[in-house]
């Protein structure tokens, strides 16, 4: 098997680039792709937003996890497609390209290179995005395997955070919970047999789907928006915050998600915990689902979200039932984010 340390920097590049080109053949924005010093793209209706987001190895995943699954150069890509992915559709915005920083370790196999490259092709094509193109990059090495991408998009006005008003509902598009379950599961080392709800549980924490469309489609009433990385509680305090209101869910409309979570929580409980309290804290404060977090005007929900709270009165608070709940969510930094 080659890998890395036995390749070029040209053998690497010829290894994955004609994936990415095939991919840009469906991208009507692109002029100029991979190959000179910068790529060309034609953005000249509405108004461009971009973003960036990194993926670092035994940060934000693992090789090897504790119960012996594997991460491969597809989950990588197809994860760092989406989370950049989905903070565009969060703007109201069309993704357009993609850029991507890729560090490599020297053992890293090259067709793992090739998987990745098709991770990321393959979730830009499956969450709607088939037109949005990877224009360029770069590669390196180092001592762990790292991926940075950087998203561009249009949009003829961006939703933002501070746009909720009092009397607003709160709705979500997409899932939440469902990848801290599979993330529990992934770090799990005790033997147990995989079922469809616990596969898919992994499936969300390895290879997340986000409603794309959702946003760009429904921005003209949504008041603000955001995408839910951190958690349901962490990110409604965002757009508290920004709006300068108080945000109360109302955990009986997150029931669904809490369903779909509870096979894993009834794996997953220690002794001391309740796995229904456990199942509620994974919706409550996990992250990196992805799903579209918005506020509208409560007598017009758009399709494809679900009214899960209400915008109460200025301030900027965010309470579950009425009640402070201590979790918050996923910081990189915070000890005790969780």
């Amino acid at each position: 098997m080659q890998r890395a340390r036995d390749v070029s920097e040209d053998q690497l590049l010829e290894a994955f680039l004609p994936i990415i080109k095939s991919h840009n053949t469906k991208a009507d924005r692109l002029m100029l792709g991979p190959g000179d010093d910068c790529a060309v793209l034609n953005l000249r209706d509405g108004l461009t937003v971009m973003t960036t987001d990194t993926q670092t190895e035994d940060q934000d995943f693992r090789r090897t996890w504790a119960n012996g699954m594997v991460t491969s150069g597809y989950d990588v890509g197809w994860k760092a497609a989406t989370q950049n992915l989905a903070d565009i559709a969060a703007m109201g915005a069309v993704p357009q390209t993609l850029l991507i920083s890729l560090t490599l370790t020297p053992d890293t196999p090259v067709t793992w290179v090739e998987d990745f490259a098709r991770g990321v092709t393959e979730a830009c094509t499956a969450q709607g995005a088939e037109k949005c193109s990877i224009s360029g990059g770069d590669l390196g090495a180092g001592s762990e395997i790292s991926v940075t991408v950087t998203a561009v998009g249009t949009c003829l006005t961006p939703v933002l955070r501070s746009g909720a008003q009092t009397g607003d509902a709160l709705v979500l598009a997409g899932t939440v919970g469902t990848a801290a379950a599979g993330l529990a599961l992934l770090e799990n080392s005790s033997s147990y047999q995989l079922t469809p709800g616990l596969s898919a549980c992994i499936e969300a924490q390895q290879r997340p789907c986000s409603p794309l469309a959702s946003g760009a489609t429904a921005a003209h009433q949504l008041t603000g928006m955001l995408d839910v990385s951190d958690g349901l509680l962490r990110d409604a305090g965002r757009i508290a915050r920004a709006s300068c209101v108080n945000i109360d869910i109302d955990a009986a409309a997150l029931s669904p998600w809490v369903a779909r979570v509870q096979e894993a929580a009834d794996l997953c409980t220690a002794p001391s915990q309740n796995a229904d309290d456990l199942a509620l804290h994974w919706v409550l404060t996990g992250g990196e689902d992805h799903g579209l977090l918005a506020t509208c005007p409560a007598d017009s929900v758009p399709a494809g979200f679900t009214r899960i709270g209400r915008v109460t009165q200025p301030g900027d608070a965010v309470t579950v039932d009425g009640k402070t709940y201590r979790a918050k969510g996923w910081d990189h930094f915070e000890a005790t984010a969780r």
